[in-house]
């Protein structure tokens, strides 16, 4: 078996390689373009091969219908001496064998300076791989510390390469809005910017003094999606309501419970306590904003949210009692699953799938997927409701916990380790579900939150490489560790390559 991270369905090594050098040719089938570009974008940089199209190509590119079987992911990669075939049934099929033909060549293909005197060679072999979920996520929060949208290109092409189908990008939260909304200018220009961040976990009582902020424009995120998508990569944005709002509720305070109130922008890590109002305005904003959300963003999925969200704030207002009364419900609190019930009909009504957090498991409406982190037992819960469910328990998922107990570890968010093998071992289906529920279970998913991270080199020191276990046991379903810990060895010579700062 090659040192393939993610770990393929089935392959089969041959004696003898094939050589990419300058007078290969690609032979393109229909709709294989794309998969040409992102092959010849990808070893540009190293190789420089020009691998110009030709009918009499030796390097054959294929879309084939007849392979269904395969899904939309799938692909069937043969190399022989003097030919290589990549087949797929579905554009993305064959970006995912491109990825596969990356991973094949000498680690130095991914380098991004020229390697001259470098035998371009692809071991013969037999390759028919499919994905055992199709939901293999990676979520990145930009609100708690902006990232440039440079790096988040490169964040792409490292989920790319490890096969990765969802990037989940956190825009927005109580301490910044990275999101243009041109009917509401101030959730940039104010929200986006707070006076200072905490230092430590929450209730630190701790500042660091220094303005942080930042934003994206539209360009900007419109590009990134379009980036993502010609390596396979969807890009599901998250916009928080009714929870999470700080930053929102800062620049327009009429949104609140508490019109009249002037707040800042939060400083402060945990949950905050000032939510959106229940008003009619309110709605309107929020069909604004997610308006403009799908316009930039065409992921079928959008996220909003929806957890740790106190209902304290309504309980004490005469609006929003009047509202749960005049909407039959028992309770202030229950205008928590109201509100995101009139945010799902919307997004519904606009062809999108609502997505939300799930901290118990029973809180958000039907038509919603879920993202349970709370407790194992909530992936279960939400499948036998009938919600389709991506598995992101923080014990497992979560990395922006300490990889190990070593005090040299940088800050994390206390109590919790959770190492390599945490991540591999997770398993997204839990043992007692039956067929129907266990069908309802996309796949898992990484959640870095960036109280604590700053940088990208701390973000990919966080990422990598407890990234590859879950993309791996997302890919194949492989429990193997040892298997899997040998092929990480080969691996980070790749990371390496790509000037990967991993954990050691």
């Amino acid at each position: 078996m090659p040192a393939l991270v993610p770990r393929p369905t089935e392959a089969t090594l041959r004696p003898g390689h094939f050589a990419l050098d300058d007078d290969t040719e690609l032979h393109l089938g229909p709709g294989a373009e794309p998969a040409a570009d992102l092959l010849r974008t990808l070893l540009a940089a190293a190789a420089g091969l020009p691998l110009r199209p030709s009918p009499d190509g030796q390097f054959t590119l294929t879309l084939d219908s007849g392979l269904g079987n395969l899904g939309e992911e799938g692909y069937a990669l043969t190399i022989d001496p003097h030919a290589v075939s990549l087949r797929a049934a579905h554009p993305t099929g064959l970006l995912r064998g491109i990825q596969t033909i990356r991973q094949l060549l000498p680690a130095r293909a991914l380098s991004a300076s020229p390697q001259r005197g470098t035998p371009w060679l692809l071991p013969c072999a037999d390759i028919t791989d499919v994905p055992r979920r199709p939901w293999r996520g990676a979520m990145l929060d930009v609100a708690r510390h902006f990232q440039p949208v440079s790096y988040l290109r490169r964040y792409v092409d490292v989920l790319a390469l490890h096969k990765i189908s969802v990037f989940h990008l956190h825009l927005t939260d109580d301490q910044g809005w990275r999101m243009p909304v041109a009917a509401y200018p101030k959730l940039t220009e104010i929200g986006g910017h707070r006076a200072e961040s905490q230092q430590g976990p929450a209730g630190s009582g701790t500042y660091d003094g220094v303005p942080h902020g930042g934003a994206y424009t539209r360009a900007e995120l419109s590009d990134l999606v379009r980036y993502a998508a010609a390596r396979g990569v969807t890009v599901m944005p998250e916009i928080e309501m009714p929870g999470h709002v700080r930053a929102a509720l800062a620049a327009y305070p009429h949104l609140g419970n508490h019109p009249e109130r002037t707040l800042d922008v939060w400083t402060r890590w945990g949950v905050c306590d000032t939510v959106l109002g229940v008003h009619d305005e309110v709605l309107d904003f929020c069909r604004t904003v997610l308006d403009e959300v799908m316009d930039v963003f065409p992921s079928p999925y959008i996220h909003v949210g929806g957890e740790e969200c106190p209902t304290t704030e309504w309980t004490h207002s005469a609006a929003a009692r009047e509202r749960a009364t005049a909407e039959g419900l028992p309770n202030p609190e229950a205008l928590h699953g109201w509100f995101l019930g009139q945010i799902g009909d919307f997004l519904l009504r606009r062809g999108r799938r609502p997505v939300g957090w799930a901290e118990t498991g029973a809180e958000l409406p039907l038509d919603f997927t879920v993202l349970t982190w709370r407790d194992s037992s909530h992936t279960l819960t939400a499948a036998r409701r009938g919600h389709p469910v991506v598995s992101a328990y923080h014990r497992a998922t979560y990395l922006d916990y300490a990889q190990s107990e070593d005090p040299l570890e940088p800050p994390a968010q206390p109590g919790t380790v959770v190492d390599l093998r945490a991540v591999h071992a997770h398993e997204p289906v839990p043992e007692d579900a039956d067929a129907d529920a266990a069908g309802r279970v996309l796949g898992t998913q990484a959640q870095l939150w960036t109280e604590f991270v700053t940088t990208p080199a701390h973000i990919e020191y966080l990422t990598y490489p407890r990234l590859c276990a879950l993309a791996d046991r997302g890919w194949s379903g492989t429990t193997d560790w040892a298997d899997f810990r040998s092929r990480l060895d080969e691996h980070t010579a790749r990371l390496d390559a790509l000037g990967v700062r991993y954990h050691p």
